[in-house]
């Protein structure tokens, strides 16, 4: 799929462009141009506006950048340091309002994503083949664009609630300016992409090398168990997530987790859907810095994430911290000999110190040798730094921002504890998510667990693997904010925190504030906000 990235499909801007162009005096209609009622008629047009409709998952908002900051520091697995301003400093402090750029460049670009996605639908009806392999290959873009569709529009209910459902490209051209839909109708939407994409009998359980990023039926059944895991249909979300543990699927735990972060993870078999980035060597295309702009195809072949240089800690940028709470959930109580136990995961997850359980090396594979991580002990904020999807191992320095460690989405080890999270739901806290769980602990090298106990030690249990596991990958505050404990959660850590002291979550926080942007542009949704947050 990366063929296409620097090509993506001159949608936007012909369409901006189009209003205007006027005729020429002898009106002729240059027959070769990109039209909306001529272009998309094979099966290489729908491909590129598939692929465009990917493309935004590297937009403003989304996976190339600010997807990180957001859910990181609002989850507390991160906090700002000095040299991280404005937009983000606001989020880690929930003291953000409705005109927050980066909340509002996640908004956009999902519904842009939503906007592109509906484009290939209705390009597809329209043209209808009747050859055989063009409607197989058909077939398998509109059960991609539907995941993609799904996977917008579930961002948009959990974070925001009630959002305007726009399900086809026709009433975005005549009618923009649409109600917010109850959250219940859209939820029931993304259960429909999914389970008609996932019915789909062209769209692969693998795609080649040259395709890998692309969503696979794996992809949309992990979605749809995760969907009705949100929703609380445990029964639903178990059916869907048992899927992915066997035949047709291969899926298996990497037999290391830091593979799973690595400059090579995206050939890891614990991959379900992942952002695929790529540290591209020709500079002559586009820029290093594209993540501060609009996206790969605004300013060339870019396909690479930030995070690395941002969260870097040796002459990089060095924006955030690991939160000290963060730190201290690696270390808890062994629940046999009642001692501190602090999980392997920690040294895998942030450099610190030794007594932290942290890496305390690094620069391994370079060629001046192993480097001692510099702790600062007075530093007053705990000199806690990132070694999740970062690779200093293999340099001391980055020198641009360009990492090309692949962005993880679902993978193998949360559908595990998501299905564990069901059966317990159920009551089930026997061998069944006791296995799951001790399976993801056990590849870590983390003591097993002979017993979940009853559903409440279960759950707790559960919440602190999933904190643990899944700590840097954007999991944690949607966890907080679907178990209901965000408030106290974060109010206790960030009143626990060096240099913090305070207790910023408030009640309106349970869901975002409407866009200025959107409230300005759309009148009907504008007059359905209360108390000017949402």
């Amino acid at each position: 799929m990366k063929k296409y990235i620097y090509q993506l499909l001159m949608i936007a801007v012909l369409m901006t462009m189009a209003p205007g162009c006027s005729k020429s005096r002898l009106d002729l209609v240059d027959q070769s141009a990109y039209a909306y009622e001529t272009y998309f008629n094979n099966t290489t047009a729908l491909n590129q506006a598939t692929v465009a409709s990917y493309a935004t998952l590297l937009h403003p908002g989304l996976w190339a950048r600010e997807y990180y900051y957001i859910f990181d520091l609002m989850g507390h697995d991160a906090k700002r340091a000095s040299f991280l301003l404005g937009a983000e400093q606001e989020l880690g402090d929930y003291s953000f309002g409705t005109n927050n750029a980066n909340l509002s460049s996640l908004w956009l670009s999902l519904y842009r994503m939503i906007f592109r996605t509906n484009l290939v639908i209705d390009r597809a009806a329209a043209w209808n083949p009747t050859a055989t392999v063009d409607r197989a290959k058909l077939n398998q873009y509109l059960a991609e664009v539907k995941f993609l569709r799904a996977y917008a529009y579930f961002h948009l209910v959990v974070l925001w609630g009630d959002v305007p459902l726009y399900i086809d490209y026709q009433t975005t051209l005549n009618n923009n300016y649409l109600s917010r839909s109850p959250a219940a109708d859209v939820w029931k939407q993304i259960e429909k992409d999914l389970t008609e994409a996932q019915a789909t009998a062209e769209l692969p359980t693998v795609y080649p090398t040259a395709e890998l990023g692309r969503a696979t039926k794996g992809a949309v059944t992990a979605l749809l168990g995760k969907v009705y895991l949100y929703q609380k249909k445990w029964g639903p979300a178990q059916t869907e997530l048992e899927k992915l543990m066997g035949a047709p699927y291969t899926y298996k735990l990497d037999v290391s987790y830091d593979n799973v972060f690595s400059t090579t993870n995206q050939n890891t078999p614990e991959n379900i859907f992942q952002i695929m980035n790529q540290q591209w060597t020709d500079w002559a295309i586009g820029s290093p810095y594209y993540m501060f702009g609009n996206g790969a195809e605004q300013v060339g072949k870019q396909t690479h994430s930030g995070r690395a240089m941002e969260y870097g800690f040796n002459d990089n940028w060095k924006n955030v911290y690991i939160s000290n709470a963060a730190v201290k959930a690696f270390t808890y109580t062994h629940p046999v000999t009642g001692l501190p136990y602090t999980d392997p995961r920690a040294k895998s997850t942030f450099y610190g110190t030794a007594a932290s359980g942290g890496e305390t090396v690094f620069c391994q594979q370079c060629p001046g040798g192993v480097k001692n991580y510099p702790f600062d002990a007075a530093d007053p904020q705990g000199d806690y730094r990132w070694k999740k999807y970062e690779y200093y191992h293999l340099v001391e320095k980055y020198g641009d921002p360009k990492s090309p460690i692949n962005g993880q989405v679902i993978r193998l080890a949360d559908v595990m504890l998501m299905l564990a999270e069901a059966q317990i739901q159920q009551n089930n806290t026997g061998n069944a998510p006791l296995a799951l769980i001790d399976s993801v602990r056990s590849r870590s090298g983390a003591f097993l667990y002979t017993s979940l106990g009853d559903k409440t030690n279960a759950m707790n249990i559960l919440m602190r693997e999933r904190q643990l596991e899944l700590c840097g990958e954007q999991s944690r505050y949607f966890d907080l904010l679907r178990w209901g404990i965000i408030k106290q959660t974060i109010n206790a850590e960030k009143a626990a925190e060096p240099g913090t002291g305070t207790q910023p979550f408030q009640d309106k926080h349970l869901l975002f504030p409407i866009p200025d942007a959107e409230k300005n542009y759309n009148p009907n949704v504008a007059k359905a906000i209360n108390n000017g947050w949402n």
